[in-house]
């Protein structure tokens, strides 16, 4: 695995391979986060309109969590068991999955962009738009879904990269992309007067640029694993494992999608487009706390996944223990960010004193427990790079479904000012999902080595 640019995942000081990695996926995250933050920071400042403008993108959010979620369903659920595989020393079984995948997200972008092309103004006003803001809802709705090919591709598989070692190359793939976003997005929102739809366009242009990279890498020479014609035909075999693994980071993403539509929705009755607008704001900022977090797992699931298929159970732990500790020094930081200057990130997403006064206040609150997410993540994440669907399928459902969502409902029944307690309803669910998370790790993750180091004596593999 030393070779071409790949990180040597067997052998390897597991802190400088965590480091090595983790670096580059972490950019990853954060630069392929500015593909919708930095929209909505220009859209913010449109003269005039910026906040109904925002407010009206911010309901389209529901729809790219959605999409984005189907590339994880198959990225993120193929390219770990691509790694168990490598580890195994079974390249080939390795690329017919990578080639199981391909036809999968082409199958999955064709439907995706029919259904939301036909149903594009009714989903949006049941995602929480009014007669105000759904016109801006539309304009960028209806040109970022024509480009879902592009997304599906470079966004699911780009995971394949990452779990080969290529890290950097991983990397390369969305700061490329996000590069040209943050250069086209002031040129054709400004320069161009195109408003809204520039926004759009530059965005979709970006994942398209990215795409060509994605395929460019995985048709070359230099990858481990590559993109063959045999392996272009679905088999049950292949992706019914692949689904098992990816369905938990799809519903962690989908359900995403669920409460968005929940929080808007609520919001709109209780507070009207200002809360609505302020929900815009802290699910920004809510990237910004949780797909660092995602990038720090992605650097550490190659290192974790390939150790598992091999045996190297030490190496696992060790992993896992340098991703726990990280990501909650990372989010104790950003919750004392949160707690003691809010105002610094709120102002990013517009200018309107009347939204940056409430989403300063809001931002507290719905962040109130926001350092226990490292926890969260760091658990989870573990599990699905041992292939522990089942466990990582309810911890994804445990803090949405199960707690979150019907919290939003409940407690406004007990507090006179309803959009506190739905903006309350998070810290909530976020602590008792983490506490639970926890239990069940700690209860579950030495089983599950002892169990791999049973096969591996046993001549199993």
């Amino acid at each position: 695995m030393a070779q071409n640019g790949s990180q040597d995942l067997g052998q390897g000081k597991v802190g400088k391979l965590l480091l090595q990695l983790a670096i580059p996926a972490i950019t990853a995250q954060l630069v392929n986060m500015l593909y919708n933050i930095v929209d909505r920071i220009y859209i913010g400042h449109i003269p005039g309109v910026g906040a109904a403008a925002l407010t009206g993108v911010g309901v389209t959010m529901p729809v790219i969590i959605l999409i984005m979620a189907f590339s994880s369903l198959v990225g993120m659920g193929g390219a770990p068991h691509a790694s168990i595989q490598m580890g195994k020393g079974n390249d080939k079984g390795a690329e017919e999955i990578l080639g199981n995948c391909f036809v999968l997200l082409v199958g999955v972008s064709v439907v995706l962009t029919a259904c939301f092309l036909i149903f594009a103004r009714p989903l949006l006003m049941m995602f929480g738009a009014s007669e105000q803001t759904v016109p801006y809802a539309l304009e960028y709705m209806n040109i970022y879904v024509s480009g879902t090919l592009f997304v599906q591709l470079s966004l699911g598989l780009n995971a394949f990269i990452t779990s080969q070692g290529f890290a950097k190359t991983g990397m390369l793939t969305v700061v490329i992309g996000a590069v040209t976003n943050i250069l086209l997005d002031p040129l054709f929102i400004f320069v161009f007067d195109m408003g809204v739809s520039g926004a759009a366009w530059a965005t979709i242009l970006s994942q398209a640029v990215s795409c060509a990279w994605v395929m460019a890498f995985l048709l070359g020479k230099k990858t481990r694993l590559r993109l063959r014609c045999e392996n272009l035909r679905l088999r049950a075999k292949v992706l019914l494992p692949v689904l098992a693994l990816g369905v938990s980071p799809f519903i962690m993403q989908s359900t995403e999608s669920l409460l968005s539509i929940v929080l808007n929705t609520s919001l709109l009755k209780y507070g009207g487009d200002l809360a609505v607008g302020a929900m815009t704001i802290l699910a920004s900022a809510m990237q910004i706390l949780n797909l660092p977090m995602m990038g720090l797992a992605q650097g550490a699931q190659p290192i974790i996944g390939y150790n598992f298929g091999a045996g190297a159970t030490d190496r696992v732990k060790k992993a896992f223990r340098l991703l726990f500790t990280c990501s909650v020094l990372y989010a104790a930081v950003f919750w004392a960010v949160i707690q003691l200057c809010p105002q610094v990130l709120v102002r990013l997403f517009g200018s309107d004193p009347q939204l940056i006064e409430f989403t300063v206040w809001a931002a507290r609150i719905y962040f109130g427990a926001a350092v226990v997410l490292g926890v969260q993540i760091s658990c989870q994440q573990t599990f699905i790079s041992v292939g522990q669907a089942k466990s990582s399928l309810f911890l994804a459902l445990l803090r949405k479904i199960i707690l979150l969502i019907p919290l939003i409902y409940l407690l406004p029944c007990f507090f006179s000012d309803k959009v506190f307690a739905v903006f309350l309803a998070e810290p909530i669910a976020d602590f008792l999902a983490a506490a639970s998370t926890f239990a069940l790790f700690m209860f579950q993750f030495n089983k599950i080595l002892g169990k791999r180091e049973k096969e591996i004596a046993e001549g199993r593999s």
